[in-house]
């Protein structure tokens, strides 16, 4: 249990502060170019998941991961798309859009 809560902890402070990092552009989203943080962020959230996911088979609440995993794949594409670039009005919004939107189906009790 103190494990699964360990890792539920950092997956939950690396998504805040990813969410954080996408805040912080809000002023000067088209002009900053980003760093590797959201990088190694998103791939600490990745593999957090994934341990998550596994310590908790077979009693998985697909219903939230299936979107969620959705939501991620939407961020990294997004994120690939503009790597080196400067985020167009859409890409960021859409990027806030699916981060607060990942939150609360984490929250949601299903």
């Amino acid at each position: 249990m103190l494990l699964f809560n360990v890792i539920l902890l950092t997956h939950f402070l690396c998504f805040a502060v990813y969410l954080c990092t996408l805040l912080a552009q809000w002023q000067d989203y088209n002009t900053r170019v980003r760093g590797a943080l959201g990088l190694v962020l998103g791939i600490i959230l990745l593999l957090s998941g994934i341990a998550l996911v596994a310590l908790k088979y077979p009693h998985v609440n697909y219903y939230k991961v299936v979107p969620k995993t959705g939501l991620f794949a939407v961020v990294t594409i997004i994120n690939i798309r503009f790597g080196g670039k400067v985020y167009t009005r859409g890409a960021y919004y859409a990027l806030i859009a699916a981060t607060l939107l990942a939150a609360c189906i984490a929250v949601v009790r299903v």
